[in-house]
C-alpha cells in the first residue's frame, strides 16, 4: 500500500512538473485557450504616457485593447468608450509635428499634440480619406469621391482641386457634313432674326462664363481608373495614375459545397500566372498653367533591355522581333519637407528593375537617382513595392535615403539631389529589415540580424552613418515600438519556446528590459518545450545553410527523422523566436517525444539571408531549395545518426510543393511524405508571386516544366499523403486534383488525399488541423518503419 502510494505521488509529481504528454487534440485546439494570446498591435498614446496593445487574457471571442498608464505596470483593459474615442493610430503629422491629421470611420479629426485636444473636422455622408498637410501647414489636403480638397485650419472652408469626372468628354454638337455646314452659314446670312438671336445668346453665355467662381480643370479618366492622386506641398501640381485594366484577363472559380443555403455557391478568385496585366499612365495637372501632361517614361536608362532568359529561346524563335520598352508602374511621387523635390519610385513589370528618379513637375521629365537591377527579380527587405515607408524617405530638405540589395544584402543608402553624392551607410553580409528616422532627423533606428540571422536586434546610427549602437540584448526577436518622444522602448519579444511577450526598456544601451505581460496559460507552461538547436551546415555548392534541430535524448532516439519545409519561400524559421508556424513546432516536440529527430531548414530563397540566397531558385523551384533539404537529410544520417530508409518529409503550400518534389525526384531520400495545400502546377500559382521567379510560362516554358511537379509524378516510390482546403482561394484544389488524375494515370497506388470543405489556405477550425495532423503522424509512424 505504501509502495503504491509513493509511486502515484511519484507520478502525479512527474506529470505536474514536466506535463502530460502531447497529443495532437491538445496541440491543434483552440490555440488562444490552450496558449494564451499574446500581445500585439502595440502603439503609445501621443503624450507617451500610457502604452496600448492588443491582448485576451480572459480568453474573450476577440481580442481586447488593454493599456500601461505609466509608470503603472498593472494592465487596464480600456473601456469601449474610451477606445472609441482614441485618435486612430495612422494618419499625418504636420512639419512642425504640432498637429496630426488622421480619419476614422470615413471622418476627418485633427489632434493638436501638445495639448491632446482633438477636434473633429468633418460629419458628412461621403467618406473622406488620406488626410495630410499642405507644406505652410494652413491646410489640410484630403480626398473625397475621387477628387482632393482642401479645408483652411483659419476657417474651415473647403475648396476643390481636382474635378476627375469618370467617362469621356461630351462634343459639342457641330455640324455633321459639309453639306450642313453650308445650311447653316446660309441661313444665318439669310434671316436677321437668327442672326441677331444667335449673337445674344453668344454674349450671354460668355458673360455667364465669365461670373462664373473659378473651377478646377475637368480632368476626364474615359474607361480608366483613378489611383494615387496628390497634391504638391505648394499646392501647384496635382500628380496621378491611371490603369487600364485587361478586358480579357480570365479569373479562376473556386466552388465552395458546404454552405448556409445549401447550395454550391462559386467564388471568385484570381487570374493566372501569365494573365494580361493592367497597364499605367502617370500625369502631371500644373493648377498655375491650366494643363495636364504625362510622366514621360520611354527615356528611362535600360528600359529598353531584354531579359538575359530569353537567350536560351533566340534560336527557336526564327522571327525578328523590334525590341520594345518594357512596361513600368510608378509610385509617388513623395515630395522633399521643402516641397523643392519629387521623387518617384518605378519598378519594370517583369520586376528586373527598380530605378529612384528625380521629378521635374514641370515638364514630367525624369532624372535618374539610382538603379537597382537584377536579372532575377528585384526584392528585400525595405525595397517592397511600396513607396515613402520605412525603406524610403527624407533625411532633409535635399538628401533622400533608400534601402537597395546592391552589394548582395539589404543596406541603408543615401542620395543627395543637388550633388548627386550617393553613400552607403550600412555594410555586411546581414540585412537592415526595418528603418526609422529619428524625430531630430540626426538618427536612424535600425533592425537587422547582424548579430545572427536568427536574431533580431534594434540600433541607433547617424544619419552619417558609422557605428551602430545596440540598444537591445535579449536573444530572439526584439520587435521595438519607440515612445513619441524616444525615450522608451516598447518591445514585443520572443524566443525559441517561448511566445510574445511586452517589454519595456529605457533607450540606451545595455539598459534591462522589464517583462509588462504574463499571457501563457498555466497548461501550457506546464510542458517543458524544448529549445531547439540552431544550426548551420554546408550545402553541396559551398553555401552555409541554417536550421532548427529537434533532437530526443538517448533513450529515446529511434533512428528515424522527419524534416520540415516551411511555407511561403521567402520566409524565415530557422531564427531563434517563437515561430509563426506555432503548431508544427509543438508537432515536432510531440515528434521527439516519439524519438523523432526533427529538422527544420531554411531553403535557398529562405529571407534573412540576402540576396543570392533570396533568388537561389530563380528559374528552378525544386532545384538548390530541394538540394538543401536533401543535403540536411544526409546530415542527419552522417551527424545525427538517422537510419537513411527512416527520413519523412512535410510541408505545407510551398513546403508541400517541395514535398512533392521530394517524393518525385529524390524517392530514394525519403521514404515517406505529407504535402499540405501545395502548388502541383506553377503556370496555375498567380502572378504577383510566380512572375518574379519563372517569368511567365508562356515565355518561359522551360522553367515552369523543371519547376512544376506534375511534370515528374512518375518518379513516386515512397507513401504520400496530400491534404488540401476545398475552398482555398490562394492555392485551389484544381491543383491536387489535377495531382490526383496524374497518379491514377501512371497506376501510383502508394498514395492518399484528404479534402477539407470548410477550408481556405490556412486552416481555421481545431477540428480540422486535429484530422490533418493525425494523418500525418499516422503516415510516419506506418511508414517510417
Amino acid at each position: 500500500m505504501k509502495k503504491a502510494l509513493l509511486l502515484f505521488i511519484s507520478i502525479f509529481f512527474a506529470q505536474f512538473t514536466f506535463g502530460q504528454a502531447l497529443t495532437v487534440e491538445k496541440i491543434m485546439q483552440d490555440q488562444s485557450k490552450w496558449i494564451g494570446t499574446s500581445p500585439s498591435n502595440i502603439f503609445w498614446s501621443e503624450d507617451g504616457k500610457t502604452l496600448y496593445f492588443s491582448w485576451n487574457p480572459d480568453k474573450n471571442k476577440g481580442d481586447s485593447l488593454y493599456k500601461f498608464v505609466l509608470p503603472d505596470r498593472t494592465p487596464v483593459k480600456v473601456t469601449p468608450k474610451e477606445r472609441r474615442a482614441l485618435p486612430a493610430q495612422s494618419g499625418t503629422y504636420s512639419p512642425s509635428r504640432s498637429m496630426k491629421v488622421y480619419e476614422k470611420q470615413g471622418e476627418l479629426y485633427l489632434l493638436y499634440t501638445k495639448t491632446l485636444k482633438i477636434k473633429q473636422l468633418t460629419n458628412t455622408i461621403e467618406r473622406e480619406s488620406n488626410p495630410y498637410f499642405s507644406g505652410d501647414e494652413t491646410k489640410i489636403i484630403f480626398g473625397r469621391s475621387n477628387n482632393l480638397f482642401s479645408m483652411s485650419l483659419e476657417d474651415g472652408s473647403v475648396t476643390q482641386l481636382s474635378n476627375f469626372l469618370t467617362g469621356s468628354k461630351r462634343a459639342e454638337a457641330k455640324p455633321a457634313n459639309d453639306e450642313e455646314k453650308w445650311l447653316k452659314a446660309d441661313q444665318l446670312a439669310m434671316f436677321d432674326v437668327l442672326k441677331e438671336r444667335k449673337e445674344k445668346k453668344d454674349e450671354a453665355e460668355k458673360l455667364a462664363k465669365l461670373d462664373q467662381a473659378k473651377r478646377p480643370k475637368e480632368i476626364y479618366t474615359e474607361d480608366k481608373t483613378l489611383e494615387q492622386s496628390q497634391i504638391s506641398p505648394d499646392l501647384r501640381y496635382i500628380t496621378y495614375r491611371l490603369s487600364i485594366q485587361p478586358k480579357n484577363a480570365k479569373t479562376t472559380i473556386v466552388p465552395s459545397y458546404v454552405t448556409e443555403s445549401g447550395f454550391t455557391e462559386d467564388i471568385a478568385a484570381r487570374t493566372k500566372v501569365g494573365s494580361p496585366l493592367a497597364t499605367y499612365e502617370n500625369f502631371v495637372y500644373d493648377i498655375k498653367k491650366d494643363t495636364v501632361y504625362q510622366i514621360v517614361t520611354k527615356d528611362i536608362p535600360g528600359i529598353m533591355d531584354q531579359p538575359e532568359f530569353l537567350k536560351d529561346y533566340a534560336k527557336k524563335d526564327t522571327t525578328k522581333k523590334k525590341a520594345t520598352a518594357r512596361k513600368v508602374i510608378v509610385l509617388g511621387p513623395i515630395w522633399s519637407p521643402s516641397g523643392s523635390y519629387a521623387v518617384v519610385n518605378i519598378r519594370s513589370v517583369d520586376n528586373k528593375d527598380r530605378w529612384i528618379m528625380q521629378l521635374d513637375p514641370a515638364t514630367g521629365k525624369l532624372k535618374l537617382l539610382d538603379r537597382q537591377h537584377d536579372e532575377a527579380w528585384v526584392g528585400g527587405p525595405g525595397i517592397g513595392f511600396n513607396f515613402g515607408g520605412g525603406g524610403l524617405g527624407w533625411v532633409d530638405s535635399q538628401t533622400l535615403y533608400f534601402q537597395s540589395e546592391a552589394d548582395g544584402y539589404s543596406h541603408l543608402y543615401t542620395v543627395n539631389l543637388v550633388t548627386g553624392e550617393k553613400k552607403q551607410l550600412t555594410k555586411g553580409k546581414f540585412e537592415v529589415q526595418q528603418t526609422q528616422l529619428s524625430r531630430d532627423k540626426k538618427s536612424f533606428y535600425l533592425t537587422t540580424n547582424e548579430v545572427h540571422p536568427g536574431e533580431q536586434h534594434f540600433y541607433k546610427m547617424s544619419v552619417e552613418g558609422g557605428e551602430r549602437v545596440k540598444l537591445t540584448s535579449m536573444v530572439g526577436a526584439n520587435d521595438v515600438t519607440l515612445s513619441p518622444d524616444e525615450s522608451t522602448l516598447a518591445i514585443r519579444y520572443s524566443y525559441i519556446n517561448k511566445p510574445w511577450e511586452l517589454f519595456l526598456q529605457e533607450n540606451k544601451p545595455n539598459a534591462k528590459a522589464e517583462q509588462l505581460t504574463n499571457s501563457l496559460t498555466d497548461e501550457f507552461k506546464a510542458y517543458a518545450w524544448k529549445d531547439a538547436k540552431v544550426i548551420s551546415f554546408t550545402a553541396r555548392d559551398g553555401v552555409e545553410v541554417f536550421a532548427r534541430i529537434y533532437e530526443p535524448t538517448a533513450k529515446l532516439k529511434n533512428k528515424k527523422a522527419v524534416i520540415f519545409v516551411h511555407g511561403a519561400g521567402y520566409l524565415q524559421n530557422a531564427h531563434k523566436w517563437w515561430s509563426q508556424y506555432s503548431r508544427e513546432y509543438m508537432f515536432h516536440n510531440l515528434l521527439v517525444d516519439k524519438g523523432y529527430t526533427v529538422l527544420d531548414i531554411d531553403y535557398r530563397a529562405s529571407a534573412g539571408y540576402g540576396r543570392d540566397h533570396r533568388t537561389g531558385i530563380y528559374r528552378f523551384m525544386g532545384g538548390k531549395d530541394l538540394e538543401d533539404n536533401v543535403d540536411g537529410a544526409k546530415l542527419l544520417v552522417s551527424k545525427y545518426g538517422i537510419d537513411p530508409k527512416k527520413i519523412g518529409v512535410y510541408g505545407g503550400s510551398y513546403g508541400g510543393f517541395i514535398t512533392l518534389m521530394a517524393m518525385f525526384t529524390t524517392p530514394d531520400v525519403f521514404a515517406a511524405g505529407a504535402a499540405l495545400r501545395p502548388v502541383t502546377d506553377w503556370a496555375a500559382y498567380n502572378h504577383g508571386y510566380t512572375a518574379n521567379i519563372l517569368n511567365e510560362p508562356q515565355t518561359d516554358s522551360l522553367a515552369y516544366r523543371k519547376s512544376s511537379p506534375i511534370y515528374h509524378a512518375a518518379g513516386l516510390k515512397g507513401h504520400l499523403l496530400i491534404c488540401h482546403g476545398m475552398v482555398d482561394v490562394n492555392v485551389h484544389i484544381q491543383d491536387s486534383y489535377r495531382l490526383v488524375q496524374r497518379l491514377i494515370e501512371l497506376k501510383k497506388e502508394n498514395w492518399e488525399m484528404a479534402s477539407y470543405p470548410m477550408e481556405d489556405h490556412g486552416f481555421v477550425e481545431p477540428t480540422s488541423w486535429m484530422d490533418e495532423y493525425k494523418r500525418i503522424l499516422k503516415l510516419f509512424e506506418e511508414r517510417l518503419k
